[in-house]
């Protein structure tokens, strides 16, 4: 499984602001992600109205975090910009499993465990340990 370029794009952009106590306008977020800015504004839509991160209009506008670096974690980033990690589609409401019997998926319960494996360990990374991992002190953002 891999996940799709802008998750990984969003995990960029959340470093880089984890990196800042400053506001960082979405051109210099771009330019320094080299994500263009077009694909940076969808990505920082979905980080805004998810609530990790607050933006800010005007002259003096930009994006920040809406929480200290330890408070956000990679699971919800994943989650801000895919919607709920699933290991299979079959996990779904909405989804009509065809393996197994016609009650239930012989599957679906080795999914949920894997599934809830992995959403645990992506929850357990914070930014915060995520900057502490790349050299920056202790997780303190640093000024761009």
């Amino acid at each position: 499984m891999v996940i799709t370029l802008e998750t990984d794009y969003a995990v960029c952009i959340m470093e880089l602001l984890a990196h800042t106590k400053k506001r960082v306008d979405a051109r210099t977020i771009a330019e320094k992600t080299r994500v263009t800015q077009r694909f940076t504004l969808k990505i920082l839509h979905k980080l805004v109205k998810s609530g990790l991160v607050v933006s800010f209009k005007g002259a003096h506008g930009g994006y920040l975090l809406a929480r200290p670096p330890k408070e956000i974690t990679l699971l919800q980033v994943i989650e801000a910009v895919e919607g709920p990690y699933m290991f299979s589609r079959c996990q779904q409401q909405e989804y009509s499993c065809d393996h197994g019997s016609t009650t239930s998926c012989c599957f679906h319960k080795i999914y949920d465990e894997v599934t809830a494996l992995v959403r645990n360990k992506l929850r357990s990374y914070t930014f915060a340990d995520i900057l502490s991992s790349d050299g920056s002190a202790d997780g303190v953002p640093q000024q761009l």
